[in-house]
């Protein structure tokens, strides 16, 4: 027998009314403790990783026993090998070319020593060659030595205006006739000196008396 049959019509509707309601009470009532108690594991977290107590991360510190295996290797060493170096240096003892007492390679012009170069251009310096002995043609026969060598003979001639004791070439000195006077004598063998005062003023060049002492053909080499 239903509870509802002793009940007017009106009655009856208002208890199935209730009923439903308290159905749909319950059902509301299940939900909501199901999403509460979801809520509640999932925890206050928002970035999906589990947080130790008082917000520091929990995952696990590296172990500071391991080594970086990106760490750089030494660079290696840039030092140039001596080798090269010493292969290119010269041997103890031995200058290199242009070094003071170095004889093969020293180059022309450097002082001391007068190179094929320096000779070559104090010989356009003007030479007069003047005869000074007794020995005829003997300034002749100098001049043609000198000019066999290169040198410019620019007159021939004797000297008569005293006795000159050996055959010297003479030059102005601070001019171009001191170098080449030096040369000439040293190539042949005789000396050079300044001009004396009998010759002073006659004409540029280098004057080279010619006295008996001097042998044709005597070129000494320079």
């Amino acid at each position: 027998m239903s509870v509802f049959s002793g009940l007017s019509r009106p009655l009856k509707a208002a208890g199935v009314a209730l009923i439903g309601i308290a159905v749909v009470a319950a059902v509301i009532g299940g939900v909501t403790v199901l999403n509460t108690s979801g809520d509640q594991n999932a925890g206050p977290s928002t970035s999906g990783e589990p947080t130790a107590p008082g917000g520091s991360s929990s995952a696990p510190e590296p172990s500071s026993s391991a080594a970086p295996s990106s760490a750089p290797s030494p660079p290696a060493s840039s030092a140039p090998a001596s080798s090269s170096a010493a292969s290119s240096a010269p041997a103890s003892g031995q200058p290199g070319p242009g070094q003071p007492g170095g004889q093969p390679g020293q180059q022309p012009g450097q002082p001391g020593q007068a190179g094929p170069d320096q000779q070559a251009s104090n010989k356009w310096v003007t030479l007069r060659v003047y005869n000074n002995s007794l020995v005829k043609h003997l300034a002749e026969q100098a001049a043609a030595d000198f000019r066999a060598s290169g040198w410019n003979v620019a007159e021939v001639g004797n000297y008569s205006q005293g006795n000159i004791p050996t055959t010297t070439a003479y030059f102005r000195p601070g001019t171009d006739e001191e170098a080449a006077a030096k040369q000439l004598a040293k190539e042949f063998g005789f000396q050079a000196q300044p001009r004396f005062d009998g010759i002073q003023n006659s004409s540029p060049g280098v004057i080279v008396i010619i006295t008996k002492d001097y042998q044709p053909g005597g070129h000494k080499g320079s």
